[in-house]
């Protein structure tokens, strides 16, 4: 497959993300690079990629190991890439910030019952938990269609086997954020809080501790507090979102349920015109090396430190940086693989 790289439109602290074109069809992907030695986590999303085909999933177009100069190495790396499905309308973050800073409550349906169609297949039919749902890291689709991404932090469901939690400190379930165990409830949890999301055009817990990622999991994990609802929502949305935030992960109602919920049955289909333009952010944080993945690649996990030692760990961060522009007319692009 012979494709070459336009600039670059997303970056991580450990990947980078670049507009690509096929050469034979002329389609543009979304190409996910990263120095190779340093590719784990994203040959393991690379891997659970690969087995997903749902149209609410965002799509896997393969992956490709290049030799070339690239992230501001000098001289040629070893390069691991991950091809993907490019979506021309970015993130819901990037739909909420183009349409006035939040979304209408009839496309705030729409997606919601997307997102969960894409739940539910992952769920139900792949044994696979998410763990990081949030308005940037689902993507819309050239039909304005809702599309999961980033399974950089996804795990498959198997209780027996612990492994330390991942994700977004404000959208973490109380059990996540107490370290005790991540799953398919988590992701539950986590949709309620993207609606608040959709609704508000904010993160949850969006004031004095939007930044204190600490003080957020103290808050959810050990004093029992819930995001607060926006008052604008009627009482089905309000409903809808208290089985989504239910404390006791086992009292939370399953994607499938959630479908079924008068919130999502009872809207029309049709929405606003999306903005449409290039969006220069998307995927957005498909390499968004967010708090947990940076912990651990370059640290040791939290959920094995010593209590002092989580709390040094959870105040470190990387950071995201995204370009405001590139060349359609392809005069930056060059050429990363041929036969």
């Amino acid at each position: 497959m012979n494709w070459t790289r336009g600039k670059i439109i997303g970056r991580g602290s450990t990947a980078t993300v670049s507009a690509a074109t096929l050469q034979e069809s002329g389609e543009t992907i979304a190409v996910k690079s990263a120095d190779f030695h340093r590719s784990e986590f994203l040959q393991r999303e690379a891997k659970i990629l690969s087995s997903l085909n749902s149209p609410h999933v965002i799509g896997y177009r393969g992956y490709q190991i290049t030799k070339e100069s690239f992230n501001n190495y000098n001289g040629e790396a070893t390069t691991y890439n991950l091809l993907m499905e490019y979506a021309p309308y970015g993130s819901l973050a990037d739909v909420a910030s183009k349409n006035g800073g939040s979304i209408d409550e009839t496309r705030v349906v729409k997606y919601t019952r997307q997102i969960l169609l894409g739940l539910e297949y992952v769920h139900n039919s792949m044994g696979i938990a998410h763990c990081d749902i949030k308005g940037s890291n689902v993507l819309v689709g050239e039909n304005g269609e809702a599309k999961i991404a980033d399974f950089g932090c996804a795990k498959r469901i198997e209780p027996e086997i612990t492994e330390p939690v991942r994700g977004t400190p404000a959208f973490m379930a109380p059990e996540v954020a107490r370290g005790e165990r991540q799953g398919k409830e988590s992701d539950i949890w986590a949709v309620g809080c993207t609606v608040i999301e959709m609704v508000t055009g904010s993160t949850p817990w969006s004031g004095a501790d939007s930044n204190d990622p600490v003080s957020v999991l103290y808050r959810v994990g050990y004093l029992g507090e819930s995001p607060e609802l926006p008052c604008s929502l009627t009482e089905q949305a309000k409903d809808f979102l208290g089985k989504c935030l239910k404390k006791d992960a086992k009292e939370r109602w399953t994607a499938s349920q959630l479908l079924n919920h008068p919130f999502l049955i009872t809207k029309p289909d049709n929405e606003p015109e999306l903005v449409t333009g290039l969006v220069t952010n998307s995927p957005t944080s498909v390499t968004d090396q967010m708090l947990w993945r940076s912990v651990e690649e370059d640290r040791p996990s939290w959920w094995e430190c010593h209590e002092d030692e989580r709390i040094g760990v959870l105040s470190w961060t990387g950071q995201f940086v995204v370009e405001s522009t590139w060349d359609t007319d392809g005069a930056d692009w060059i050429t990363v693989r041929t036969e």
